[in-house]
């Protein structure tokens, strides 16, 4: 995988090829980016930029050249220095990286014990992780935990998964010269991270640290304060509509609106692809109706209906409504000449233009992102549907915006 391979982010690209070629890379890196972003895939495009041949030249670097890292040269200073904006992809190296199987680039990952008693590793799933990352190399950490069957179990990157991170690095580099650890997800992290402290603050001679992560407050102070941060921007919806044309085989009228309901997150942009034939303008008609008109028979109903469809398209569902939602106050604030939609869609943001102000959709907004989160946390859809059905009317009939609880 590398750098044309990646959804937009050019100017990050060319960040951190920079790093590379002007000796600038600190020896632990953090990538902060919100789901669906490309965090990951570009840590690994950027594992692969690092060892390949033609990047660091490898050939001279065994005699002579600056670390990677900025220390001292011994011979020639300008043995490692690179005008290439982007791995080779042809180097023995770029091969093996891109099939995930180069043996100094490595990866750690939140797993779960296949068995009572089990002490799980990274390495216990790495031929899940090969095939997770060609699947669905946007996927967020529920994607990954359901693909190795976890259900309701919790993931985590344990101490003994420290412990091997620890013999990894210390061993000498098989082929490149450099040791590349990408770990993803270091909010899995418990106290035991701090057996990394010392590694990640002293490590052996060119070794790099990748933490891929979404949130940073999760993360362990002591880890937080000895990485580089390098900030992931959210997919800009050109980007997102590009990727959907070459990639899915959209056409422009299908891809522009799934990406701007995505908001940056080309995941979302992916599964609202899979149901947009779902009619969410009707299912979304028929809540409101039975929440301001209907009355608690019709509610209970589609509380029902809703409740059987399954996890990923009531989120879809969710994020559709929060969608029209951005959109009504967009056309408040900047007239209906400035915004782009389907004429469907403008048509019902001006409707909920008429039931709602600012203060109560931006009420709405947050309970819909709150209610997706838990959905996606195994939250009891109809529980879950029950108490928003309720916020909602309140919300609205009663132009109440503080907060239900």
């Amino acid at each position: 995988m590398s750098f044309k391979d990646i959804i937009g982010q050019q100017d990050t690209k060319e960040h951190l090829a920079g790093m590379v070629q002007h000796n600038r890379l600190s020896h632990a890196l953090l990538f902060l980016g919100k789901e669906g972003n490309g965090s990951l895939p570009l840590a690994i495009s950027f594992a692969q930029y690092i060892v390949c041949e033609k990047v660091n030249g490898k050939k001279d670097a065994a005699q002579a050249g600056p670390s990677l890292f900025g220390e001292a040269p011994e011979v020639d200073a300008h043995a490692l220095k690179t005008t290439l904006m982007d791995a080779c992809g042809v180097c023995p190296s770029c091969q093996k990286a891109q099939q995930l199987v180069h043996p100094d680039i490595h990866f750690s990952y939140p797993v779960i014990p296949r068995k009572a008693g089990d002490k799980p590793i990274s390495s216990d799933y790495i031929t899940e992780w090969r095939e997770f990352l060609n699947e669905q190399p946007y996927g967020n950490s529920y994607d990954w935990l359901q693909f190795i069957g976890a259900e309701n179990k919790q993931g985590n990157i344990t101490a003994y998964e420290c412990n091997e991170i620890i013999r990894k690095l210390n061993l000498k580099s098989f082929e490149s010269g450099f040791k590349v650890l990408i770990l993803w997800m270091p909010e899995y992290l418990g106290n035991e991270g701090n057996k990394l402290l010392k590694l990640i603050e002293e490590p052996p001679p060119d070794t790099l640290f990748i933490l891929v992560a979404e949130n940073e407050s999760q993360i362990l102070a002591t880890i937080l304060s000895r990485t580089q941060l390098v900030k992931i921007p959210a997919l800009t919806t050109e980007a997102i509509t590009e990727a959907l044309i070459s990639k899915v085989n959209c056409s422009e009228e299908q891809a522009r609106p799934v990406a701007s309901i995505a908001a940056g997150n080309y995941r979302e942009a992916l599964h609202l692809i899979r149901h947009a034939g779902e009619d969410w303008q009707a299912l979304l008609r028929e809540w409101l109706n039975a929440i301001l008109k209907n009355g608690p028979v019709s509610q209970v109903k589609w509380i029902e209906d809703i409740s059987k469809l399954g996890r990923e398209k009531q989120k879809q569902f969710l994020l559709y409504f929060n969608h029209l939602l951005e959109q009504a106050i967009r056309l408040q604030a900047m007239g209906p000449n400035a915004v782009y939609m389907p004429d469907t869609e403008r048509d019902f943001a001006a409707r909920l233009n008429k039931i709602a102000g600012f203060e109560q959709q931006e009420a709405i907004i947050e309970e819909l992102d709150r209610s997706a989160y838990f959905i996606e946390r195994n939250a009891n859809a109809k529980m879950l549907f029950l108490a928003l059905t309720i916020k909602l009317y309140h919300i609205i009939a009663h132009k109440q915006v503080t907060r239900l609880m």
